[in-house]
């Protein structure tokens, strides 16, 4: 009987051993996730945009009359003097190709001119004569009316009669010199592109267009030697030390926005750099994005109010990162954003306890693409889950990870 009782608990005793160690087996590792603590920080929210620098003041020059527009000189960034540096030059365009009607027209219009002026010399020979007779008898008379021959009368009317011829061939040759510059303008418009026009090399030919204003050269808008119409932009001048943050905001956030707040600036290439808002433009405008949506869209003018030093590299048309901050407190408690997620309506949190995940309802305030501000749930120095996965559950075993 005692070798039984002891082989009985021996058996006993061997299946404890194996239900623990098959429990053991059975039980669940606990969860690997990362924890972070909700801690007391400062906190901002931005409003975050791509942006692109532009010279306050760029001036466009443009020709000032139709005409030919020689290559320009400069290049982009030169230096311009106002009222001094020459950016263009201009010449007469050269005349256009007739058709063959209308260049009958014009030979048959040369033609008359010629006769014009065939008709003016002879009618004014004809009234030439007619001074000459009328000098001869004047003379003839004054001799007589020296005598007595003739009556004081006769005199006046061949005085009037020589004054009267007299304006008479004024008259024609005025008429003669009119049909001479007819017959030139029929002559000039005969004239077609090879014959010979003014050139650059005449400086009596050219106008040359001067900077309105000391900078640089930002861009050539007409690069070639073209034929332009009056008013054609030509080429920009600005200051580029004179620099400006030109963002276009969504008009959802551009209602955040407001004239004064500060701005981080990055993105550019160096090192990051400060900002002031200083106007809000009161329209707004469409614009399809990249992906084919229409956005409303507000631009936001941006002055930097670090020392030119920290950002003279930039140039006009360069592409920056604004961040414009509408909200900003000290001593704020914070969770980062991968810890939420949503329970119906409401925001929540793994809070880790005694190495187990349970859910906490929080109430948030002011978020940003990092942290969010916690009114209520939590307390400082919690440990919360970050990204957790589908494996995480209320009560379920937690381990950070390695």
């Amino acid at each position: 009987m005692p070798n039984i009782s002891r082989n009985r608990a021996f058996v006993i005793a061997a299946a404890a051993a194996v239900l623990v160690v098959l429990a053991w087996l059975a039980w669940p590792d606990p969860v690997p996730v990362d924890l972070a603590p909700a801690s007391r920080m400062s906190m901002e929210v931005t409003v975050d945009e791509e942006a692109r620098t532009r010279v306050h003041h760029v001036y466009t020059v443009s020709a000032p009359l139709t005409g030919t527009v020689l290559r320009p000189e400069r290049e982009v960034g030169d230096p311009v003097t106002a009222n001094q540096t020459v950016v263009a030059v201009m010449k007469p365009t050269a005349p256009s190709f007739h058709d063959p009607r209308l260049h009958q027209e014009l030979m048959s219009a040369l033609s008359a001119a010629d006769a014009a002026v065939t008709l003016a010399e002879a009618e004014r020979r004809r009234i030439e004569a007619t001074v000459n007779l009328s000098n001869i008898q004047l003379r003839r008379m004054q001799t007589l009316a020296g005598e007595g021959a003739v009556a004081r009368s006769a005199l006046d009317r061949a005085v009037a009669d020589a004054q009267t011829n007299q304006a008479a061939l004024a008259s024609a040759t005025a008429e003669l010199q009119v049909r001479r510059n007819e017959r030139d303008g029929a002559a000039v418009r005969l004239q077609n592109p090879t014959d010979s026009v003014a050139t650059s090399s005449d400086p009596g030919c050219c106008i040359q267009i001067r900077a309105p204003v000391t900078g640089d050269v930002l861009k050539l808008i007409q690069e070639s030697e073209a034929v332009v119409l009056a008013g054609t932009p030509l080429i920009e001048i600005g200051n580029p030390q004179d620099l400006e943050i030109v963002a276009e905001l969504l008009s959802t956030d551009a209602v955040q926005v407001r004239q004064g707040q500060s701005v981080h600036i990055d993105g550019w290439g160096g090192p990051p750099i400060q900002g002031r808002v200083r106007r809000i433009e009161p329209a707004g405008f469409l614009k399809v994005s990249a992906l084919g949506i229409e956005e409303q869209r507000v631009r936001t003018i941006i002055d930097f109010t670090d020392p030119p030093q920290r950002w003279r590299t930039l140039g006009h048309d360069y592409r920056v990162i604004v961040h414009v901050v509408i909200w900003r407190r000290n001593n704020v408690l914070t969770v980062p954003v991968g810890a939420l997620f949503r329970v119906n309506d409401k925001w929540a949190v793994f809070r880790d306890e005694d190495g187990r995940a349970r859910s906490a309802i929080i109430v948030m305030g002011h978020r940003n693409n990092r942290v969010a501000e916690v009114l209520f749930g939590l307390t400082q120095g919690d440990q919360v889950v970050l990204h957790a996965s589908d494996r995480v559950s209320d009560g379920a075993r937690i381990a950070q990870r390695d």
